[in-house]
C-alpha cells in the first residue's frame, strides 16, 4: 500500500501514466469504431449497454493480462519453426492470436460492407433481437482479446520494472488503463451517434478496420520472423496507419461541411425554377 501511494506522489510516475493513457486511447480508437459499427445493429435502447459492456470487458481483459505478464511473455517464444527453400519462420502464440484477430477483423469488415451495400433484412433483426445482443458482446470480446494483447505489450515495453519496481510499474499501467477506458466510455456514445448518423463515416470506419486487419496480418508475419524468398516481412509502423485514418477523417469532415453549404443553394435554385413555372402558367 505504501509503495502504491509513493507511486502517485512521484512526478515521473504521473508522466508515465499520462503517456500510457494517451497511447491507450490512440490504440483504442479502432476498438471504439468496431464497437460503434457492431452495436449499431442492435435496437437503440440496447446500444449504450452493449458499448458499456464491451469497454468494461476490454478494461478487465487488459488488467487481467497485466497480472499475467510472465505467461504473456511465454507467448513470444516459438511454438514450432519451419525452414523450406522459399519460406522460413517461427510461429509463436502471440503471432497466432494476432493472425486470428486480423482475419476476424477483415471478415467482419468485409461482411458489414457487403450487408450495407446489399441491404439488411429488418425482419430478421427483429426476430433475433435478444440473441443478437449476446452475439454482439461475443464479437466485441473476441476482438478485445487481440487489441488487449497489443495494448498490454505496448505498456510493458514502455514501463521499466527495474526503474519503478514491480508494484509501482503495475500501479502505473493499471491506472493508465482505467483512465483511458473511462475516457473512452465518456466519448463512446457521441462517437457512435456521429458514426451511425453519417453513412459515409460508417463506410470510412469499416475501411479503417480493413486497414487495421491488414496491419495485424503483417504484424503477425513480422512476429513470426517470416522470410519469403529471402525477404523478411517487416512491421507496418502504426503511426502511418493512424495518420492515414486521421487524414481521411478530416477530408470527410470537410466534405460534410461542403455538402451542408451546397444544400441551401440547391433549394434556392429549385424554388426559383418552381416560381418561374408558376409565372409561365
Amino acid at each position: 500500500m505504501i509503495e502504491i501511494l509513493e507511486t502517485f506522489l512521484s512526478p515521473g510516475a504521473w508522466i508515465a501514466i499520462l503517456t500510457l493513457t494517451f497511447l491507450e486511447i490512440v490504440l483504442g480508437i479502432d476498438n471504439i469504431v468496431f464497437l460503434s459499427i457492431v452495436s449499431s445493429k442492435l435496437p437503440a435502447h440496447e446500444q449504450p449497454k452493449a458499448r458499456r459492456t464491451g469497454l468494461i470487458l476490454a478494461m478487465l481483459m487488459r488488467i487481467l493480462l497485466l497480472f499475467c505478464i510472465s505467461w504473456l511473455m511465454q507467448l513470444t517464444k516459438p511454438i514450432f519453426t519451419f525452414d523450406t527453400t522459399w519460406l522460413d519462420g517461427s510461429i509463436t502464440g502471440q503471432s497466432l492470436i494476432i493472425l486470428v484477430g486480423g482475419l476476424f477483423l477483415l471478415y467482419k469488415s468485409v461482411s458489414e460492407i457487403h450487408h450495407k451495400l446489399e441491404g439488411v433484412n429488418e425482419a430478421g433483426e427483429v426476430k433475433a433481437k435478444h440473441s443478437k445482443f449476446w452475439g454482439v458482446i461475443l464479437q466485441i470480446v473476441a476482438l478485445d482479446i487481440v487489441f488487449s494483447f497489443d495494448s498490454v505489450l505496448t505498456a510493458v515495453g514502455m514501463v521499466s520494472f527495474n526503474e519503478h519496481g514491480y508494484i509501482q510499474a503495475m500501479t502505473i499501467m493499471v491506472t493508465a488503463v482505467i483512465i483511458a477506458v473511462s475516457v473512452m466510455l465518456l466519448f463512446a456514445g457521441p462517437v457512435s451517434k456521429f458514426v451511425n448518423e453519417h453513412p459515409t463515416i460508417q463506410m470510412l470506419g469499416l475501411a479503417f478496420l480493413i486497414l487495421i486487419g491488414v496491419m495485424l496480418l503483417a504484424e503477425s508475419a513480422h512476429l513470426s520472423h517470416l522470410n519469403i524468398f529471402g525477404s523478411t516481412v517487416g512491421e507496418i509502423p502504426k503511426g502511418y496507419i493512424y495518420f492515414a485514418i486521421f487524414f481521411s477523417l478530416m477530408v470527410e469532415v470537410l466534405n460534410m461541411k461542403l455538402r451542408k453549404k451546397t444544400k441551401p443553394v440547391k433549394l434556392k435554385n429549385s424554388e426559383i425554377i418552381e416560381q418561374e413555372k408558376t409565372t409561365e402558367k
